[in-house]
């Protein structure tokens, strides 16, 4: 593996996300040494890989790549570290390329869709957020709730289809697709599908409620 030793410990955060995102990264965040994946293109080429579709798992790498973030509230901690590899698909069903391995043994992938979306390649692929920034964003907002909300309530299963959402609006920031956010007068609303989606499962479906916040704890930005 080809790394680059003069990558600072403490990361900077890409441009584009909100300042909440941009603290969890820089506070909680650590990067490490990660593959230049421009020296993979002329093999990648050999196997039938696009150009374009390489430029893309590149750029992901020069923007994310090595970036370690705490753990997922789901999905059983999320990515380990971010980190680019061969794209696979085909011009018919798309092409996708890894986000980076598991924390831990899961029964799927992360992955990025064929337009930059984050999701999970499970039984079938199944995007979570419209792109990587709404992941972080959600790991950002998940990790300023928690620290700030006077209770949290965790539903799993065919409950979660019963959380009233009446009087709440969707956190624009955190792009979600599968995975969703909604924010009350007192309270934000972390939805997760992406499991029970990937795997035609029900029961794998769960909701954290973060309640009892001020209008800093619904923000933070």
């Amino acid at each position: 593996m080809t790394t680059d030793p003069r990558v600072p410990v403490i990361p900077q955060a890409p441009e584009g996300l909100s300042r909440r995102a941009r603290y969890f990264v820089e506070g909680h965040g650590l990067r490490v040494p990660h593959r230049d994946l421009k020296l993979f293109r002329e093999a990648w080429l050999k196997q039938g890989i696009p150009d374009a579709e390489i430029d893309r798992a590149v750029a992901f790498q020069e923007r994310w790549g090595g970036l370690a973030l705490p753990p997922a509230p789901e999905y059983e901690g999320g990515p380990r570290v971010l980190e680019a590899d061969a794209p696979e698909g085909s011009a018919a069903n798309g092409w996708r390329f890894p986000a980076g391995d598991c924390r831990v043994s899961m029964a799927h992938g992360f992955m990025i869709g064929p337009g930059g979306e984050f999701g999970i390649d499970a039984d079938h692929w199944t995007p979570l957020h419209a792109s990587t920034e709404g992941w972080v964003e959600a790991l950002a907002l998940a990790s300023h709730a928690g620290y700030w909300a006077k209770s949290i309530t965790k539903i799993k299963g065919s409950a979660v289809e019963d959380v009233n959402l009446d009087g709440f609006e969707p956190v624009p920031e955190v792009q979600g697709l599968a995975d969703t956010w909604w924010r009350g007068k007192d309270s934000l609303i972390a939805i997760y599908r992406g499991e029970a989606s990937g795997f035609s499962a029900p029961h794998c479906l769960r909701a954290h409620i973060y309640g009892g916040l001020d209008a800093w704890g619904l923000a933070g930005n």
